[in-house]
């Protein structure tokens, strides 16, 4: 008698696990979302769920950190151009290509998800999601800050009130984003905002 396979299958593919796992924590967050209901929608048995993510907490855990953490990155290099102008530029921009990935691959926006209201024992997601805020607008502020020190912005530009400005754009970006709005729309939105605080705190080109 042929041995029946308990493993996971042969074609596991372990980025579309995480994503089609996301989608259902997204929209009935981690208490809503029943073990059966994963392995349903992932094509694997119990055991090789727990087998490839531990638990479903694991799971769970592994789906927010994998599109939460991108913000940070989109965050990270931005801050790293050399050009203030270009660092409030790619913050907005690149976090609208973000939040309008295509659904295909992209679970959708993690902040006005079911999961921010859930948590499991091991990952408090509204902390978890608040942490990572205020970890990118540290590094904001703290480019913003240079700026000033090294007269890329005007003397007596407030570095906190710039920071917080874009952070604002940002969050605003992203609400619209959940609402239904077009990448076009947004980036048409980030694009006037990007030159409106140019045109007011830039130095002017010698």
């Amino acid at each position: 008698m042929p041995q029946r396979n308990r493993g996971r299958p042969p074609a596991f593919d372990r980025d579309r696990a995480v994503l089609d796992a996301a989608r259902l924590f997204w929209r009935r967050g981690y208490s809503g979302t029943s073990t059966r209901a994963l392995t349903a929608a992932l094509g694997l048995s119990t055991s090789s769920l727990y087998a490839a993510f531990g638990s479903k907490a694991g799971l769970f855990e592994e789906a927010v950190r994998t599109y939460a953490e991108r913000y940070r990155e989109i965050y990270e290099q931005a801050v790293a151009e050399q050009d203030i102008r270009t660092v409030v530029e790619r913050v907005l921009t690149d976090s609208v290509h973000e939040f309008t990935r295509p659904s295909d691959v992209h679970p959708g926006c993690l902040s006005s998800s079911a999961a921010m209201t859930d948590s499991t024992s091991t990952l408090d997601t509204s902390a978890y999601f608040a942490e990572l805020q205020d970890s990118n607008e540290r590094a904001l502020l703290t480019r913003v800050e240079r700026a000033v020190q090294d007269g890329e912005l005007t003397a007596g530009t407030d570095a906190a009130a710039l920071t917080g400005l874009v952070q604002s754009v940002w969050h605003g970006l992203s609400t619209r984003s959940n609402l239904g709005a077009t990448r076009e729309d947004l980036l048409a939105t980030a694009r006037l905002a990007h030159e409106l605080i140019c045109r007011q705190l830039t130095s002017p080109t010698p």
